[in-house]
């Protein structure tokens, strides 16, 4: 390990270190994004929004569109992982100040510790779908209730939120190991799962054969403008899914810093991103489709589907591999940014095991009041848009401000160059706080705003804290600031 000279204690410690083993090659990389979309949440974004689209071609279009857009912000963001090797709020020190860096580190991991509760209680209800074929344990779900649930979906998030733990007791070696076999072994499941379903419905057409009335039932609470179909309806999916990924916008130089080289960095980004999201995409359509065609319902969780299989085999395989496909999301998502995040508020106290120990704390006091629990689409636009004006800011310092170029050592120092106002840069934090005011208070607690505006709040927080931060920055130079 290699301490940057004159770094603080209260900046640094071994986990927040620029990365020395570079180890995650584009096989890695690919399943940071297989471990982080195969889950029962992507799954269930994907197939929620397949329904707005009206047709097959419509979903891949708006999937497609948005998918090109995830991978072009993403590679943005892993670019300056590579270059720098240091963690996302070991970056944000450049933009928000040394100490400022903690306001971006602190909501991100918040954001997380509520992502982290929602996929450990979806991977624990595709437990439940399988324990409940059983009658007995069918007639105790039913009848004994605690913390708001039943008494087996209680056992069953704690049991899975506590093997989550044993998955870091080794660091992030271990995480990209676990997310290596993770991430193909959840595509296998889901290609047999489509196959099955289309087999059992006697064949497969890309026509839309859901009728448009059930559509409209679906989709009228899902604050989605347009009809299925229209324009305004592919313009949000596409919105949506980009915004699905918000968090990892923020923290993926988290993995990226492990690369050895761009390369591997641009081809893992490409298989993971954009072929892997639509094939996804793709699969999770037929699989509505063909459910319908089986079931006669829209089945939008793949537990759902697979309680109602015939073959207990068939049942068992699929309840275990959905479940861990979102450990695999969870540990890639919702422990890795908290763990650094946490750790960077008091290096000396914490380190990346406590800090993600924090938030598996943090998500499990959450379960009782499931804050996640209604639309998908509202689900992700309420957590993802209060991270655009944070992406804002970063994007803007790094590649128009700074212009790729930032002095890694003095990320570590009290007294470098990133101390701005006592430790913290205030343009940063007004530019920010604008941002997340117009993306996420207004949108969310008032009727000020037009009702589409929450679909689109991470992008109008992208835009809105990116151009102020641009202007407070070039005002107090007097002109663009070059670096």
């Amino acid at each position: 390990m290699t301490i940057p000279p004159g770094a603080s204690p209260q900046l640094y410690n071994e986990d927040l270190a620029p990365a020395e083993k570079r180890n995650w090659g584009a096989f890695s990389i690919f399943n940071v994004w297989t471990s982080d979309v195969h889950s029962l949440w992507g799954y269930y974004l994907a197939a929620s929004l397949f329904l707005f689209c009206g047709s097959f071609v419509n979903f891949l279009l708006a999937i497609g569109i948005g998918s090109l857009v995830i991978f072009v912000l993403m590679h943005m963001v892993g670019l300056a992982g590579v270059r720098t090797g240091v963690p996302f709020p070991v970056l944000a020190r450049a933009s928000f100040g040394i100490w400022g860096a903690n306001f971006p580190a602190l909501v991100r991991a918040i954001v997380a510790c509520f992502w982290y509760g929602a996929q450990t209680a979806a991977a624990s209800g595709a437990i439940v779908a399988l324990l409940i074929r059983n009658e007995s344990i069918l007639q105790f779900h039913q009848s004994s209730h605690m913390l708001g649930h039943s008494t087996l979906e209680l056992i069953c998030y704690v049991i899975v939120w506590g093997l989550q733990l044993l998955i870091i007791q080794n660091g992030m070696e271990t995480v990209r190991k676990f997310q290596d076999w993770a991430g193909p072994a959840v595509w296998i499941m889901m290609l047999l799962l489509a196959v099955y379903l289309v087999v059992k419905s006697g064949g497969f057409s890309f026509n839309h054969t859901i009728p448009m009335d059930v559509l409209l039932e679906k989709t009228k609470d899902a604050g989605v403008p347009g009809t299925p179909g229209s324009f305004a309806a592919l313009t949000a999916v596409a919105a949506i899914w980009v915004t699905y990924f918000s968090a990892l916008y923020l923290n993926f130089c988290d993995f990226s810093r492990y690369c050895p080289s761009e390369r591997s960095l641009t081809v893992g980004n490409l298989w993971g991103l954009p072929v892997n999201l639509i094939l996804f995409s793709l699969v999770a359509g037929v699989t509505t489709i063909a459910a319908y065609n089986v079931y006669g319902e829209v089945l939008l969780y793949p537990d759902q589907i697979s309680a109602k299989f015939d073959s207990i085999f068939l049942a068992l395989l699929a309840a275990l591999t959905f479940a861990v496909a979102t450990l695999g999301i969870n540990v890639v998502a919702n422990f890795v940014s908290p763990a650094f995040d946490f750790a960077n508020v008091f290096p000396k106290h914490i380190d990346f095991k406590r800090g993600g120990y924090i938030a598996a704390l943090i998500a499990l006091v959450l379960y009782p009041f499931a804050p996640w629990e209604g639309g998908a689409a509202h689900f992700v636009n309420m957590v993802g848009n209060t991270m655009g004006p944070i992406f804002g800011v970063m994007m803007v310092d790094y590649y128009l401000i700074r212009k790729g170029r930032v002095n890694v050592e003095a990320l570590y120092r009290e007294d470098g160059e990133f101390r701005f106002e006592n430790g913290w840069h205030v343009n940063a934090l007004i530019a920010a706080g604008i941002g997340i005011v117009f993306s996420s208070i207004l949108p969310g607690l008032t009727s000020i705003m037009p009702s589409w505006w929450g679909v689109y709040g991470w992008f109008f927080g992208v835009a809105i804290a990116g151009v102020i931060y641009y202007a407070l920055r070039s005002a107090r130079a007097g002109k663009p600031l070059p670096a």
